[in-house]
């Protein structure tokens, strides 16, 4: 069976056109180090049984930023699917989020490859808020889709 993730994608108006940003963080670790477009992800992690999804969101928000999920008014926002099967449910929210710092959540793997060592990696090494345009480049191509429907939802600008 395909696992079932839940994530945050939170949205502001930039102050200069009033245009949508987008919050999500690079991931951390070697794979991703050196990679400078599609590393990025929004927020996400697996659903615990017996968990609500948009409680799943909030529980990974805080592990992997390191702050609690602001209040807001968080809508669902669209399932989308993975090439590996893996499906995420996407909840959003205009809400301001930091950017100075990271969460706790940390990954372990072998590292380097074949070497018998297992070392922890960040999940997330950095946030940021990022122009609709900008995220197309720098989300994992599974998250993109995600982008079309949040622009259908809120507009490109405030009167748009």
């Amino acid at each position: 069976m395909p696992q079932l993730s839940a994530g945050l994608l939170l949205y502001r108006r930039a102050a200069t056109d009033g245009a949508p940003e987008v919050f999500a963080g690079h991931m951390g670790g070697p794979f991703w180090a050196r990679k400078p477009t599609h590393s990025w992800s929004i927020p996400k992690g697996l659903i615990e049984p017996g968990e609500e999804p948009l409680d799943t969101a909030r529980r990974e928000f805080v592990e992997e930023v390191g702050v609690p999920a602001p209040d807001a008014g968080y809508r669902p926002l669209g399932e989308y699917r993975y090439s590996s099967g893996k499906r995420l449910l996407v909840f959003t929210a205009e809400a301001d989020a930091p950017t100075g710092q990271v969460g706790a959540a940390t990954v372990e793997l072998e590292w380097p490859p074949r070497s018998g060592r297992i070392q922890s990696f960040p999940e997330i090494d950095r946030l940021a808020w990022m122009p609709v345009d900008q995220a197309r480049e720098l989300l994992v191509a599974a998250q993109g889709p995600m982008l079309d429907d949040l622009l259908a939802l809120v507009g490109a600008a405030p009167d748009a």
